[in-house]
């Protein structure tokens, strides 16, 4: 019996005990080098295990790191970003600042022009008012004073013609600031016998004013004079002609003074003259009838009359309401009788004859 197997892989013969140990030999290396691949495998893993843990320690070191440099130049940005914000925001706040500053010097320096310029205006406008006024005041003290020069003119031109017309007659004019008309004439004969007064007022202005007839006729009745004329160049509406008689007093135009002036001083003359003709009457009938037939008289007659007139005319305009307000209630009280009436005969219509008659509503018997 041989001791010889054959090998399943390559088909030799090998000694039993070759194989033997050969298997032995190849299981124990085979162990021995599984061992040592498993101690170098573990041993391999052990240092990879420790390899990569510090490795990955370092990683983790290194990512910490970069991490804490990411987050500090992350948070270096925002402070850099929020420094250039507060940056700009300052610079824009001290720019708006500025705007606002120089906003509010440009208004100063606008309002202080304007009101420099305003008060130049005031100046300029003050300066124009007090040229006007002062214009004004002597346009109108000019023509005051035209006025009242052409007035004065006027007056001396009547009284060079009296003076120069009737020599005999004494011509006194008034002074500025009396009290009267502008002119007395004192009518006198050849003889120097007086034969009465005639006031003479010049006006000379564009419009008539009817208190110059009043006034004139005071100053009449003051000085006890007896004819009152007024020579203007204007005439009241009442006056179609160049010279008429108004409110009691003899109103002319300048052209009318000589015509006027030798009728009213021949009147004067020829009433005096009648009046001397009849001085055998020495009673006291001739005193009365003497202040009877005065001027003097005539005037307070006048003046008694105009006071009449006046409340006559007061009397007329109070009865013309008093009409007014008798006709309203005299229609009312027709419209009340017309109505009572209609209701009667409304009523009368319905009830016939039993209805008792009112007295004031039937019609009169004949």
């Amino acid at each position: 019996m041989t001791n010889q197997i054959k090998c399943p892989k390559c088909g030799e013969e090998i000694e039993v005990s070759e194989a033997l140990s050969a298997t032995v030999r190849e299981q124990v290396e085979r162990g021995l080098t599984e061992k040592i691949f498993k101690e170098a495998e573990l041993k391999f893993k052990t240092e990879a295990a420790e390899e990569s843990k510090v490795i990955k320690e370092e990683l983790d070191f290194k990512t910490k790191k970069l991490d804490e440099a990411r987050e500090s130049e992350r948070l270096l940005r925002q402070e850099k970003l929020r420094l250039e914000d507060e940056k700009k925001s300052f610079e824009l706040e001290k720019q708006k600042q500025m705007d606002i500053e120089r906003e509010k010097i440009r208004q100063q320096t606008l309002l202080e022009a304007s009101d420099a310029h305003r008060l130049k205006d005031l100046e300029k406008e003050k300066m124009i008012n007090d040229l006007k006024k002062s214009l004004e005041d002597a346009q109108l003290k000019a023509s005051q004073s035209s006025q009242q020069l052409q007035g004065e003119v006027q007056e001396l031109d009547l009284e060079s013609y009296l003076q120069t017309a009737f020599p005999s007659d004494e011509i006194n004019p008034v002074g500025k600031g009396v009290k009267g008309a502008d002119i007395s004439q004192v009518v006198r004969t050849n003889l120097g016998t007086i034969c009465g007064v005639i006031l003479w007022e010049s006006k000379r202005t564009k419009a008539w004013v009817d208190d110059w007839a009043v006034k004139l006729k005071d100053d009449l009745r003051a000085s006890k004079a007896n004819i009152p004329v007024i020579v203007t160049t204007v005439l009241p509406k009442e006056i179609k002609s160049g010279f008429g008689f108004f409110q009691g007093v003899w109103v002319a135009e300048p052209k009318y003074i000589q015509p006027l002036a030798e009728i009213l001083r021949k009147n004067l003359i020829d009433v005096a003259r009648e009046k001397h003709n009849g001085q055998d009457r020495g009673t006291k009938a001739d005193m009365i009838y003497t202040y009877l037939t005065s001027d003097a008289f005539v005037q307070q007659i006048q003046s008694i009359i105009e006071v009449h007139q006046n409340m006559q005319l007061q009397i007329s305009k109070e009865r013309a309401s008093f009409e007014k307000i008798w006709k309203e209630r005299e229609a009312q009280a027709e419209r009340i009788l017309m109505s009572t009436a209609g209701i009667y005969g409304s009523i009368q219509g319905v009830a016939g004859q039993s209805l008792p008659p009112v007295k004031g509503l039937d019609l009169l018997e004949p």
